[in-house]
């Protein structure tokens, strides 16, 4: 097996566990509505503030493997070429794996720095950063389901 197959199915198998693992995450902090109130407790609640930090680095990996690694692994082994993020985000959109704006992803992204950065001191924009992580997550799903079927049907790998 060639190098770029290699490293296609080994970020494909990366990316499908990665998924696996925030969707239950995902599940565990959602099973209660994330409200400003719920934030509020994260200094005194050591097994919501974990869930949390689990939820967040899960997202972020996800997001990050994803785009910027399986893209273009992807995109390279079907002989496209690949460029800034932006552009190949656009590829995808158009080779029917994502079915959102590329700027729409990239504003997902920025969910990250929101999460982290006002972690406990600001409640209210916490959660409202984590409802939208929240409500992203399907989109990183299918993404990933998206480049697999893509992945299987051609036999790429």
């Amino acid at each position: 097996m060639d190098v770029s197959r290699q490293r296609l199915a080994f970020l494909l198998e990366t990316v499908q566990l990665e998924a696996e693992h925030l969707k239950a995450t995902d599940g565990r902090l959602f099973s209660v509505p994330f409200t400003t109130e719920r934030a509020a407790t994260l200094r005194d609640d050591d097994v919501l503030a974990e869930r949390l930090d689990a939820f967040v680095a899960r997202f972020a990996r996800l997001q990050d493997t994803a785009g910027d690694k399986l893209l273009p692994a992807l995109l390279t082994r079907i002989g496209e070429p690949v460029g800034a993020v932006l552009d190949n985000l656009d590829r995808a959109a158009r080779l029917g794996w994502l079915d959102v704006a590329s700027e729409d992803w990239l504003a997902v992204r920025l969910l990250r720095n929101r999460m982290v950065h006002e972690y406990i001191r600001q409640p209210e924009m916490l959660a409202e950063a984590v409802n939208a992580a929240h409500a992203a997550v399907p989109m990183l799903l299918h993404f990933v389901e998206r480049c697999g079927a893509y992945v299987r049907a051609r036999q790429l790998v």
